[in-house]
């Protein structure tokens, strides 16, 4: 039998739980991406804010394509579980906050409905990188952003709302993009004045795009986690369940254009830059993340832990973060960059979190530039060298020319029919030489250039 409401009485009382009357709770949130992050984090903090007594905040999740997370959460009335997983062991809670998943490939009306519900508040967004439907240079690629991107039922919902004179609502981006707040309002914006010019105005005066920063590590659940979880839930399956570590920060740019849930009150942060920890995040736990995925899966590793484990891969990650990525940060009162980094190395090597190198290792071509090249770029402005980035540099180069299996890359083919046609030298030239896809980003010196050439 399935974790449902009928079954969820059946859950032993070792599992916390929600008191909240799920019934009562109107669906105030649409959050397109429902994916493991997301249950992970912005529906964990949410069910504990309704617990607290706010009302009123359920979500309605949006899958943009895949079935998949539907049928997953569908037949279980949206109930899940996240469980914290360290040395110490698991612990485990039932969240209600998710009502329902609509697939928007398959019922785009019900989507758009959602969005332009009077009482939708909040739309956010856990999408990747990729779902932003970005060109080279960061503009909106109208080719990417076509009828099944996001911008389409967020343009749609926000008509219908001007229309019937409904409050204009607050759009909030939980991906890893840098000043990702003004990166969805200047993309929103450029795909309403290509499809609808007439609404531009009341977005920009009714509508808000606040900066978050979401600091979670969220392995891919195994069916082994599923398994270990049934017994748990005393025979109950949860097909929908998130395993992930006990540590979670959210820091939020408090500027909203309504109402929302008192997430400050169940741990996250409400300021007025987000930017200082938001940088940090990308440039630091991101940057390492990536660069131990590339070198630990050159090594043989398969995990995080294994890999920031191996003494030099250990060394090389920890001068990336503190006499690389540190010195171009800009860090916030108290904010502690050395114990910042000293902390995300003794959560990489939670040996309980079985995070695999090849899952972070997928689409580098949309995370690298963020996480490594704007690091790198601010290094070279002021003369000082990035032999660890450079050394993550050359192992995604191989990763790319096949050294891991499949690329999974939104921009595989391309860089694929580099990769093969090209010399190690050539395709450094061609990625990061001037004119290179990603020198925009940063260009190579023939310092730099040597080194990845090697």
């Amino acid at each position: 039998m399935r974790l449902c409401e009928g079954t969820l009485p059946q859950v032993p009382e070792a599992a916390e739980r929600f008191a909240y009357d799920r019934r009562a709770q109107a669906a105030g949130i649409v959050h397109f991406g429902i994916g493991a992050f997301h249950r992970a984090h912005q529906a964990w903090y949410t069910d504990r804010a309704m617990d607290g007594g706010d009302e009123g905040w359920a979500i309605v999740g949006v899958s943009l394509r895949s079935p998949g997370v539907g049928e997953q959460m569908n037949p279980q009335d949206g109930l899940y579980t996240v469980t914290e997983r360290d040395a110490g062991g698991d612990r485990t809670r039932v969240i209600g906050a998710v009502q329902r998943v609509l697939v928007a490939a398959a019922d785009p009306d019900a989507v758009i409905a959602a969005v332009a519900a009077r009482q939708t508040r909040i739309v956010s967004f856990t999408v990747t990188e990729k779902g932003y439907c970005r060109a080279a240079d960061g503009s909106l690629d109208p080719a990417l952003a076509g009828s099944g991107s996001l911008y389409r039922f967020v343009a749609a919902g926000l008509r219908r709302r001007h229309d019937a004179g409904l409050p204009g609502l607050t759009l909030l981006s939980c991906d890893n993009l840098a000043d990702n707040g003004r990166r969805l309002e200047a993309l929103m914006q450029e795909y309403l004045d290509r499809h609808d010019p007439a609404l531009r105005g009341w977005f920009d005066s009714a509508c808000t795009c606040p900066a978050t920063m979401i600091d979670r590590i969220v392995p891919a659940t195994t069916d082994k986690d599923r398994a270990a979880l049934t017994d748990a839930l005393g025979g109950l399956r949860d097909e929908a369940a998130v395993v992930t570590e006990p540590f979670s920060q959210w820091v939020i740019e408090d500027r909203f254009a309504g109402p929302r849930p008192g997430w400050e009150r169940v741990g996250a942060e409400l300021v007025g830059d987000v930017s200082p920890y938001e940088n940090a995040k990308l440039r630091m736990l991101n940057g390492a993340h990536s660069a131990l995925a590339y070198l630990g899966l050159r090594k043989g590793y398969t995990f995080v832990h294994e890999a920031v484990a191996d003494p030099e891969l250990g060394t090389l990650i920890t001068d990336l973060m503190l006499r690389e990525a540190a010195p171009t940060l800009n860090p916030a009162p108290g904010q502690d960059l050395a114990a910042y980094a000293r902390a995300l190395v003794e959560r990489f090597g939670n040996p309980a979190l079985h995070h695999r190198l090849i899952q972070i290792a997928m689409d580098g071509s949309q995370k690298i530039p963020q996480r490594w090249l704007a690091t790198l770029a601010d290094n070279q402005a002021q003369g000082r060298a990035c032999p660890a980035l450079l050394r993550a540099l050359g192992a995604w180069l191989d990763h790319l020319r096949g050294a891991n299996g499949p690329v999974d890359d939104p921009r595989a083919e391309e860089l694929a029919a580099l990769a093969q046609t090209l010399d190690r030298a050539a395709f450094a030239d061609a990625l990061f030489g001037p004119g290179g896809l990603f020198a925009a980003s940063w260009t190579m010196t023939p310092a730099d250039r040597a080194v990845l050439a090697a």
